[in-house]
């Protein structure tokens, strides 16, 4: 039962005490006092929970813990796409899976639905060719592609998983001020400004060609890369639309959000990062601020000399707040190669909703892949990205000057 509710029923107990004491009715009043005592106590657990339920990072908002534990143990990806491709294995877990995973998405899946549970297993990454399947072959040795690392979750991002249809959250902008007043004189009315942070599904998708033999007869290794590439593939395409997602059919990252603080860069790296977190500390931004940039300012940084020429450190360049370098930040936000991403924030502050599962269409028809018998294979994810308050997010604009110093210039005698 909701909290309106209860304070409702509180209500009508109060009026039924009232109506009883007037009358001189003791054993009515009594009857009523028994029961606001009893719905006090339902209302301040309803309470805690509410308190609860705010305090809440983001939770599945269909399944269990317990079905969860065993798509993520008994779910095959390799075995729904075969399946789906109409070869002769047994996917019977993860057909009947596939209700409940429409369940979550809130739609029917346009081809299958690969939960994103079963990513959350790390091991290596994976080819689409047969090769991986000879016996003479190491898929547990597999070398994977060189790639980006993803950094935003690592840094404190909020996720919301499991979303179903758009998601409006409510956002306090402005409270009631507090004026202090005479004796006898009246308070000035004001009210509290709310608006909302709003997450709509934007789509991210791959083609790709596997091999119909991998499918039907690779090892088990091959199970853990094919999971671990999408995984990859997918964890960085929402990190690097979490930087800067141009918006439209992307998420808008940080660095393209309107309204954020900016801090334009100084001579001076080491002033530049100054600035930065003095902008965050008079919008009283808190819990875990950290950096992150390119790895050219990483260069700049690690190259500082102090006015005698002694290195001086990465930690004081950054004022000894924690620092992220990237490949995932870009080094030409502007018209020139010059202006390198660098941001300040709060990271706890950025939401990352996803819509939880991965669909996948298996096409074994397609011109080019059947004439080699093999499959077709479209990956599509739905994500998006919002930030909780702007003025928790600092970024640098402009370009870095040719000849930037990572320290403030020594001062004239």
């Amino acid at each position: 039962m909701k909290t309106n509710d209860l304070l409702e029923q509180r209500t009508a107990i109060l009026e039924r005490m009232n109506t009883a004491h007037s009358a001189d009715d003791g054993d009515a009043f009594n009857a009523a006092e028994a029961e606001l005592r009893s719905l006090d106590a339902k209302l301040d657990r309803q309470r805690k929970i509410d308190a609860a339920d705010r305090a809440d990072l983001g939770r599945t908002v269909h399944g269990d813990a317990k079905l969860d534990s065993e798509i993520r143990s008994k779910f095959s990806v390799t075995r729904a796409i075969a399946g789906a491709a109409g070869l002769a294995v047994d996917w019977g877990f993860e057909r009947e899976m596939q209700t409940e995973l429409a369940t979550r998405a809130g739609r029917k899946a346009e081809g299958i639905f690969i939960p994103t549970e079963v990513f959350e297993k790390r091991v290596l990454t994976t080819s689409a060719g047969s090769e991986l399947i000879s016996t003479d072959h190491r898929p547990d040795q597999y070398i994977s592609a060189l790639t980006a690392a993803s950094v935003v979750r690592g840094l404190g991002a909020r996720v919301l998983s499991g979303l179903v249809g758009n998601v409006s959250i409510p956002r306090e902008t402005d409270s009631p001020a507090i004026g202090w007043v005479a004796e006898n004189a009246a308070l000035s009315a004001d009210d509290a400004n709310f608006d909302n942070v709003t997450l709509s599904p934007k789509h991210a998708g791959a083609l790709s060609e596997w091999s119909r033999n991998m499918l039907m007869q690779a090892s088990p290794d091959v199970e853990a890369l094919l999971r671990q590439m999408l995984a990859r593939n997918l964890a960085l395409a929402i990190d690097k639309a979490a930087i800067l997602g141009g918006g439209t059919n992307e998420p808008v990252g940080v660095l393209a959000t309107s309204g954020i603080q900016t801090q334009a860069y100084a001579d001076s790296l080491f002033d530049t990062t100054a600035e930065m977190i003095a902008k965050a500390d008079i919008a009283n931004v808190e819990a875990r601020r950290g950096f992150l940039t390119s790895n050219t300012i990483k260069k700049i940084a690690s190259k500082a000399l102090d006015f005698e020429n002694r290195p001086v450190g990465m930690a004081a360049i950054f004022h000894n707040e924690a620092v992220t370098f990237s490949n995932q930040v870009p080094t030409n936000l502007g018209t020139g190669t010059n202006e390198h991403g660098l941001i300040y924030a709060d990271w706890t502050e950025l939401l990352m909703g996803i819509w939880s599962e991965i669909d996948i269409l298996v096409n074994p028809f397609e011109s080019t892949a059947y004439s080699k018998g093999n499959i077709m294979i479209r990956a599509m994810a739905t994500v998006d990205i919002a930030l909780r308050h702007k003025a928790a997010f600092v970024k640098a604009t402009g370009a870095i000057p040719a000849d930037v110093l990572a320290l403030p210039a020594v001062p004239e005698a």
